[in-house]
């Protein structure tokens, strides 16, 4: 039976890794905070000390990681993944990170003899643990075909796009919509508060229309629970948000929408809600 391996074992990570576990995968781990694999070593995972062992020791191997800056140490790094390389061992980024540093990847990857495919997802917690993220890949089509049983246990649709770098570009083109949707949302309910009006009525109005989606339901009641648990932290969209507008940049895009967007989730981080849920952006804009 194939060993396939695990890097990162974040709020994404480790609902992945566990559903892997599960469907009866043999999956060695690793986390940079070594205490978190403990919890998968009692699911019947095998955990390694540095991410060259997993690399080394399995034919496939998945990371996902927190952003490009982490993507990249894991894989260059001493003893980083990149050092287990070779002999056609597949490595299958599920980071959401930008093009550029992607391809960096792919090509060190294939350089040193491996097959190299980027998978970011899009989805949060719950799709996570449920397995039905929506999975972005492109690059090598065998390693593609290979994960596939993989992918069909984390997602309920994978689509294969082509060439390293066009995953990389359809997620982050994807957050930036969700993170501009989040930002007139959270404006609507602010203002709505500042009429006088109540929250769940106008989230029942939004329900009842042509505007009905699955993330306003559930954001609009946390929100007017005051509940911003992470199930994608702020942090991280503010980061995709940055790189959907460096990519706009680099293609010469106007992203007027998308760029106000990213000020006001930065205006959240700078009021100390990085560690919680992209709607908390609510309370940035409402202050």
């Amino acid at each position: 039976m194939e060993q396939y391996g695990f890097l990162g074992l974040g709020i994404m990570g480790s609902a992945m890794a566990k559903n892997l576990l599960k469907a009866g995968f043999k999956v060695t781990v690793w986390n940079r905070s070594q205490e978190k694999c403990a919890e998968f070593a009692a699911l019947g995972a095998s955990v390694a000390a540095t991410p060259a062992e997993v690399t080394a020791s399995c034919s496939v191997t998945i990371a996902m990681l927190a952003d490009p800056a982490a993507a990249h140490a894991v894989c260059f790094g001493p003893k980083g993944a990149l050092e287990g390389i070779g002999a056609g061992r597949g490595y299958v980024d599920m980071s959401t990170v930008d093009a550029a540093t992607a391809q960096e990847i792919g090509a060190a990857v294939t350089g040193k003899g491996g097959r190299f495919l980027e998978a970011p997802v899009s989805g949060s917690k719950k799709p996570a643990e449920d397995g039905t993220l929506i999975i972005l890949a492109a690059g090598d089509r065998g390693l593609f075909d290979q994960a596939l049983p993989l992918f069909e246990k984390m997602g309920k649709k994978s689509l294969y796009l082509g060439e390293v770098g066009r995953g990389a570009q359809m997620k982050l083109i994807v957050n930036m919509v969700m993170g501009g949707m989040m930002t007139i949302f959270c404006e609507g309910l602010a203002l709505a508060d500042k009429a006088g009006l109540e929250g769940p009525d106008l989230l029942e109005v939004i329900d009842a229309g042509a505007m009905a989606n699955p993330m306003f339901k559930l954001k609009g009641a946390q929100i007017c629970q005051e509940n911003f648990a992470a199930a994608f932290p702020l942090k991280h969209m503010q980061k995709d948000m940055r790189l959907a507008v460096a990519l706009g940049d680099q293609l010469g895009q106007p992203l007027f929408s998308a760029s106000a967007a990213n000020e006001s989730f930065k205006r959240a981080r700078s009021q100390g809600f990085s560690e919680e849920d992209f709607s908390a952006v609510f309370k940035a804009i409402a202050s």
